[in-house]
């Protein structure tokens, strides 16, 4: 169909913008409201996919251009720290990002902080493509129930929407500048917090 071929191009592209793309989650939720009547699994099949495919993309130029064009050899090899524990328990790793791919939270510093790691990105797509797979049909069907049984116009809700994700893409985006100042080395092996010096975090 061509309506789920401009689905995913659409929500791919919003899942390769670094910071303040608007959530997919809220976009599903939209057309939940708007079209209630659609087959909106395949709807959230086709999202799931698409946003899946994009934060790879996203991971990817993370890697590329962050770790390798602006991150120290001391940088590099402090994440790299992170990326060893990651590996000795990929297990957990796996739940993780299953269990945030439930949460309507902003998955966009998640994988840019991943793709920082050089991990292979197999671990962090799957998981994020199942649980969004249920997590963008549950927003969706919500969305659509509430339209039939409420007099509910989707713009009544935005506000509200609007100042969650601008407060939740702010902490994100300080998560991920403190993976990276965190001196993680002596973390592990002195149990304790200090940040990465100044020096060592300078780009050669």
């Amino acid at each position: 169909m061509p309506e789920l071929t401009i689905l995913f191009g659409v929500v791919f592209l919003l899942n390769i913008i670094p910071a303040f793309a608007p959530p997919t989650w809220m976009a599903l939720s939209w057309v939940g409201f708007r079209y209630p009547l659609v087959n909106l699994f395949a709807v959230a099949l086709v999202a799931s996919l698409a946003a899946t495919c994009g934060r790879l993309v996203l991971a990817k130029m993370s890697r590329v251009i962050i770790r390798q064009r602006f991150m120290s050899d001391a940088m590099r090899g402090n994440i790299d720290v992170v990326k060893a524990g990651i590996e000795r328990h990929r297990t957990l790793t796996f739940s993780a990002f299953l269990v945030y791919a439930f949460s309507p939270l902003p998955s966009n510093y998640l994988f840019i902080a991943y793709g920082l790691t050089s991990l292979p990105l197999w671990l962090a797509a799957l998981p994020f493509f199942v649980g969004r797979c249920v997590s963008y049909a549950f927003f969706a069907l919500a969305a659509s129930q509430v339209s039939q049984h409420l007099a509910l116009d989707v713009t009544e809700t935005q506000p509200f929407f609007g100042i969650y994700f601008v407060i939740s893409q702010l902490l994100l985006l300080g998560l991920v500048v403190a993976l990276m100042r965190i001196d993680w080395s002596h973390l592990v092996a002195a149990k304790r917090f200090r940040w990465l010096r100044p020096e060592a975090a300078r780009p050669l």
